[in-house]
């Protein structure tokens, strides 16, 4: 019998991916008992770290990386960095990655998402993403030489890094194809108010602005302007990393993601997938869910976790359908939202949102299905809950933001 197919006793877990969702998959392996090897595959070299700070702390020198402060060789856990995974042999239980076949018996696939490029920018001095470490080491220069700045896509990273090279000294534009900022996140009326954040903080932001090409020095506009770069950032939306499962056999989605069912089990026998590369079916929304936030990555991984335990126990499996979460520091502002608004009926403001707090409230059938709060943490701890919850809103008390939100339940 091959190495790649021999059996041995203790069962193998094989997790592909080692940001937030496999390394949490890994650890929660290993906290619910699971007692067999547990091996992580990262594409990168680095230990395995936080996404979040390296758009803030990180990028700005304030601390020196986020790698996770994780005991593996203590949990038993074993990590193959610097290995790419190539493809899945499902019928024979094989990984095959750049160095070799790595078999499994319980495989998890959590290799997130990964930016989108600009068309023709490939390759071209100047141009940057904003995704790994790596991606990081490269910018901090930029914002160190105070460069101008052209940041292309004003969705959460846009901001997010707009918002930093302003901090460092940078001269910022940002330019955005649609008519406003978060145009495929947030609706008109909400993502509006948002516009008047950029100036206040000496950002230019123009909207309806397509990039024709990047020159050297320079972004060239569809209308013909060429506005000034020493670098650009280009943020314009990320993609299931999922290019490498295509010959697998592994279902995917229409936007490349890793179909999977309410447990998290793929197509694929004794294959499941969990975080940005991954749908899900919520039955709380109607809908397949694809989330790219980071409180994903992490809550997915304990259902994952339970699920391979209860398949191996003939326990009761675990259905994933959590309230979707995730927050955005930007231009001096604490942005949080939870749920998924895209169903709503009915839309509730609480506060003026011309003001530094206020929160925007979406209902269905009077009952709270998502909250975007600015400055309003206490909002979204409690909306969060009342979400979880199904909670019925008396949508006259909802309004007045002098109300706690708790108070606002028929």
């Amino acid at each position: 019998m091959s190495e790649q197919t021999q059996e041995t006793d203790a069962p193998r877990a094989v997790v592909v991916g080692a940001g937030m969702a496999g390394v949490q998959t890994a650890v929660a392996l290993r906290e619910q008992g699971f007692t067999g090897t547990v091996t992580v595959i990262g594409a990168e070299p680095h230990q395995p770290y936080d996404r979040p700070p390296l758009s803030k702390a990180v990028l700005l020198g304030k601390t020196d990386g986020s790698a996770f402060d994780i005991d593996f060789p203590g949990l038993g856990i074993d990590l193959l960095l610097g290995r790419e995974a190539l493809a899945v042999r499902t019928g024979e239980h094989v990984v095959d990655t750049d160095a070799g076949p790595v078999p499994y018996d319980v495989l998890v696939l959590a290799t997130g998402a990964e930016p989108i490029l600009l068309p023709g920018t490939e390759g071209v001095p100047g141009v940057h993403l904003l995704r790994t470490l790596d991606d990081v080491e490269r910018l901090r220069p930029v914002l160190a030489g105070q460069h101008d700045v052209v940041v292309v896509g004003a969705g959460w990273i846009g901001a997010e890094f707009a918002t930093a090279a302003r901090e460092a000294g940078c001269a910022v534009t940002v330019v955005e194809a649609a008519d406003r900022p978060l145009a495929g996140a947030l609706p008109a009326e909400v993502a509006a108010p948002m516009t008047s954040w950029y100036a206040d903080l000496g950002v230019e932001l123009r909207t309806h602005a397509r990039v024709r090409a990047v020159e050297p020095g320079a972004v060239l506009l569809d209308d013909g302007t060429r506005v000034p770069a020493g670098a650009v950032l280009v943020g314009i939306g990320a993609r299931p990393a999922t290019a490498w499962l295509r010959s697998s056999g592994v279902a995917l989605g229409a936007h490349g993601e890793v179909v999977t069912d309410a447990h998290l089990r793929t197509s694929a026998p004794d294959v499941y997938a969990v975080g940005d590369c991954a749908s899900f079916p919520s039955a709380r929304y109607a809908e397949r869910l694809l989330i790219h936030h980071w409180d994903n990555a992490l809550q997915g991984p304990r259902t994952v976790a339970s699920n391979i335990l209860a398949n191996a126990t003939g326990a009761p499996l675990v259905a994933y359908d959590p309230v979707p979460y995730f927050w955005s520091e930007q231009f001096g502002r604490f942005v949080q939202y939870a749920g998924h608004h895209t169903g709503a009926d009915e839309t509730i403001w609480r506060g003026d949102p011309a003001g530094p707090a206020w929160s925007v409230c979406w209902l269905r059938e009077g009952r709270l299905i998502a909250l975007l709060a600015v400055g309003r943490p206490r909002d979204l701890a409690q909306g969060r809950r009342l979400i979880e919850a199904g909670a019925v809103m008396d949508v006259g008390v909802l309004g007045d933001a002098g109300v706690p939100l708790k108070g606002a339940v028929v």
